[in-house]
């Protein structure tokens, strides 16, 4: 028997339950990964409020690192006693234990913790194909970047300047306007108090962006193709403040031809050789110092619900992780 988190309905932070749970053997393909750190994410929001739908009753989280316990029949990726971090679910990582596929997860190399691993995993994958693949970013170009000191922002930020980019960030208040600084932006916008695209015209001249990464949603929907140049690309990769409007495709049109796309981490690490040639470019920069290592803020496992209160406030900055008891 192990312990994890479960919920049965949707809805608040109060939905989830800490309960003992029986996990089979490993499977064919499979590897046990006993938790060391498990990774706290909006998307284990989104499927906790059911905007994203998961069958009820249903563990939760997508992403841990932890040491790999037991091995399935045909493994050959891993073997007992590895450090592996795994950001692809199947979901349930929040978990003293789980079972997953073996390939897709990767070996922690030396020199980067289990519970950084664990927090930047998922946020450094999708750092990786929003600036690499999704629009790939070159010395010179300009993006604006929406919650810079967020859990993809700080990695985000960090690689963009590494690349070259010029970076407007946007934070939700002025206390995060320093960390956004540090971490590389060379404009900072407040979206609380100041005019997201009208300021983006201002440094930019008139022009606009070619790419504005965009995790936050609703609230900044209209900011967001206001501050795109002709043929930019809006790329919608989350809906922290809600999902966008539904809005008629001609609309793009009347803004300058725009491109409007929903990338997703799966569609984009397909194969075992995709995942570690991302997950190695990423570990590489924070083995570097490139991507800085901040400390994640800690709960215990049991204190999900807290975390994910935190996580929603939008006061965090960083990343926040889960520690098995």
């Amino acid at each position: 028997m192990t312990h994890a988190i479960r919920f049965e309905r949707t809805g608040g932070p109060d939905v989830l339950s800490f309960q003992e749970i029986a996990l089979k053997a490993p499977g064919d393909g499979e590897v046990r990964v006993r938790h060391t750190a498990v990774g706290v994410n909006f998307i284990d929001i989104y499927h906790r409020t059911g905007l994203y739908k998961v069958p009820l009753p249903s563990g939760l989280g997508l992403e841990a690192a932890g040491v790999v316990e037991s091995v399935g029949a045909g493994v050959t990726r891993f073997r007992e006693g590895d450090r592996v971090a795994y950001a692809s679910g199947p979901i349930g990582a929040y978990s003293e234990a789980h079972n997953i596929v073996a390939n897709r997860a990767v070996k922690i190399p030396d020199g980067v913790g289990d519970d950084v691993a664990a927090a930047i995993l998922l946020k450094g994958l999708t750092a990786h194909y929003l600036l690499r693949r999704t629009y790939k970013v070159e010395p010179g170009t300009t993006i604006l970047f929406h919650a810079a000191a967020g859990g993809v922002g700080m990695i985000a930020i960090q690689w963009a300047r590494s690349l070259g980019a010029t970076i407007i960030g946007t934070v939700g208040s002025d206390n995060k306007v320093e960390l956004a600084r540090r971490l590389g932006c060379h404009h900072v916008i407040v979206s609380s108090r100041e005019n997201i695209a009208g300021r983006v015209r201002e440094i930019t001249g008139g022009k606009g962006v070619p790419v504005v990464y965009d995790s936050v949603g609703r609230d900044t929907f209209m900011a967001t193709l206001d501050s795109l140049s002709p043929l930019g690309m809006f790329v919608s990769f989350g809906n922290a403040s809600g999902p966008v409007p539904p809005f008629d495709g001609a609309l793009l049109a009347q803004k300058g031809s725009l491109y409007f796309t929903r990338p997703t981490l799966a569609n984009y690490v397909t194969t075992p050789e995709e995942l570690d040639t991302a997950a190695g470019e990423l570990f590489d920069l924070v083995a570097r110092n490139v991507i800085r290592k901040s400390e994640p803020k800690r709960f215990p496992l049991a204190q999900a619900a807290e975390a994910h209160q935190a996580l929603e406030s939008r006061q965090t900055t960083g990343s926040l992780v889960l520690i098995p008891g």
